[in-house]
């Protein structure tokens, strides 16, 4: 297995793409921190992975606090001593027309989709430059390539993680560090499922018809599943990534191509 001797952590991993990435990774014999704000999916999680027999850690997490990430990564060098990889997937999208966000949701977006990313980089790059290498992956989006109505919010977060984890990677690549990013596309979650049923009754559409639109927008023909995006994290989590830095890979079935 590529990651029997791997220490994860992987943020928002209580459900969605985060449970998907890190079920991955202990498949292929890592151990795993499931973080998440919401305590009773991260232990959820945590607790298929141990019964099936793999090896996981729940922690909760909230991206928001830096007093909160430093108490997440205490707790997981406590555990397993390092820190191979972290994954920085916890975020939200709210979807509605700029003239109609508030600041809160503003400033709500923006502190979790980029600020939380920097919050978990920025401590856990100092534990991985101390250990002497690691990767880091973080989670942007196709809005963070190509901004769409109704998404321009989540999109100036997106955009935000690409340029962040090209500066990033060159500031670490000196340590041994490399800084990706992946970019999915629609992926069918319930977080997708919520957002089509908001968009759905903005447009007077039927629920189920934004998801129907996505889908015949997608070249391969069908919606993306998280399975999907962790595939792509685990690759560049690999050794065979090692050449890999700065880069913002696209997962999208052919929606994005920049």
């Amino acid at each position: 297995m590529r990651f029997s001797d791997k220490r994860i952590i992987v943020t928002g991993s209580g459900r969605g793409i985060g449970r998907a990435i890190a079920r991955r990774f202990a498949e292929e014999g890592a151990a795993v921190a499931i973080c998440d704000i919401d305590r009773t999916t991260a232990e959820a999680t945590a607790g298929e992975i141990n019964e099936s027999g793999g090896t996981a850690l729940a922690v909760e997490l909230d991206v928001r606090s830096i007093e909160s990430v430093r108490a997440m990564l205490d707790a997981v060098v406590t555990e397993w001593g390092r820190v191979d990889v972290l994954v920085n997937n916890a975020g939200i999208t709210i979807a509605k027309p700029v003239v109609e966000f508030t600041e809160e949701e503003w400033e709500r977006t923006l502190d979790i989709n980029l600020k939380g990313v920097f919050r978990c980089s920025q401590l856990v790059a100092v534990q991985m430059i101390t250990q002497g290498g690691g990767k880091i992956i973080n989670l942007s989006s196709e809005s963070g390539k190509t901004a769409k109505p109704n998404f321009t919010i989540y999109a100036a977060s997106k955009f935000g993680v690409v340029g962040f984890t090209q500066g990033l990677a060159q500031e670490l690549a000196p340590h041994g560090i490399t800084v990706n990013a992946v970019c999915p596309g629609i992926v069918h979650t319930p977080m997708w499922e919520e957002l089509d049923r908001v968009l759905a009754k903005r447009m007077g559409k039927k629920e189920g018809e934004i998801l129907a639109t996505r889908k015949d927008q997608i070249p391969l023909g069908r919606l993306e599943q998280p399975e999907d995006v962790a595939g792509v994290v685990a690759f560049l989590a690999s050794d065979d990534a090692n050449y890999m830095t700065g880069q913002a890979v696209n997962v999208t079935g052919g929606r994005e191509f920049h």
